[in-house]
């Protein structure tokens, strides 16, 4: 996939493997759910949300996992409980392909993401 240049989170989901697409369409959901009025789009070549003009989330497929970005210090402290299954580092959080999609989980994120967006610019590691 390098090179190339995605305008729409539907044409980046249709890249990937079909294994992945049903995944990936199930973290978009969880995230639009959680964030109905976020304008959805691409940002570095992955899909990503912004509400009122800010970055809030985005998320990516890789290999053997996918992530959703940024981690910061506030989401990690809130949800530490809830993160423990999953590696998180340097801004990321890593979800496995072969584990159930955390819905909810993701649903949190996002709408903790969205108050920190609001409040302003934050640290995200």
């Amino acid at each position: 996939m390098a090179g190339t240049r995605y305008r729409s989170v539907d044409e980046y989901i249709a890249a990937r493997p079909q294994s992945v697409k049903a995944i990936l369409e199930r973290v978009r959901s969880a995230i639009r759910g959680a964030l109905p009025d976020a304008d959805e789009g691409i940002g570095y070549q992955i899909p990503a949300y912004k509400v009122r003009g800010r970055p809030v989330i985005y998320f990516a497929a890789w290999k053997a996992h996918y992530s959703v970005y940024p981690a910061t210090r506030q989401v990690v402290t809130a949800l530490k409980g809830a993160l423990a299954p999953y590696r998180v580092s340097k801004g990321t959080i890593r979800f496995p392909l072969d584990q159930p999609v955390p819905v909810r989980l993701i649903a949190r994120i996002a709408r903790l993401r969205a108050r920190e967006a609001a409040d302003g610019p934050t640290n995200p590691s």
